[in-house]
């Protein structure tokens, strides 16, 4: 089951927000400052939206989507930013279906497109972005520290 995560479930959410910034190397995670950070962000805002997917009720998937600008087709779009299961849940549908509700999400917020990056090496996610059948880009992506 898929939940919008607002004050009531964010305590839930940060073991597996602290894991998915493990698996991408995080060297300094604050639970505090996840907390911080995430707790801003609601389907009522107009920055973007968390979510989870609770299963025996326990919370061992989520997405997070932020809303955003593009010039190039001068629209807005919303990217997935976040998408993180749980191990011993992988291959039972959780990612497929919590991207699918982020594209519906983004359709709702009038987004014209849902976009995301991934890790070269993570093979797995990009098992399933085929899956899905998003377009693979052959942008390049960087990152300038400031």
């Amino acid at each position: 089951m898929i939940e919008d995560v607002s004050e009531s479930n964010l305590n839930e959410l940060l073991p597996l927000i602290r894991r998915y910034q493990e698996f991408y190397g995080i060297d300094s995670i604050c639970d505090k400052k996840n907390y911080d950070f995430f707790s801003r962000f609601g389907a009522e805002t107009d920055i973007g939206c968390q979510f989870v997917w609770r299963e025996a009720e326990k919370v061992v998937g989520f997405a997070t989507v932020y809303l955003t600008f593009t010039s190039t087709i001068t629209a807005k779009v919303a990217v997935l930013n976040d998408l993180y299961v749980l191990p011993d849940y992988r291959g039972r549908g959780v990612g497929r279906k919590l991207i699918e509700h982020c594209r519906a999400f983004a359709r709702i917020k009038g987004a014209a497109r849902l976009q995301w990056v991934t890790a070269p090496e993570n093979t797995e996610a990009q098992r399933l972005y085929d899956l899905v059948n998003a377009r693979k880009s052959s942008w390049y992506f960087y990152a300038y520290d400031v």
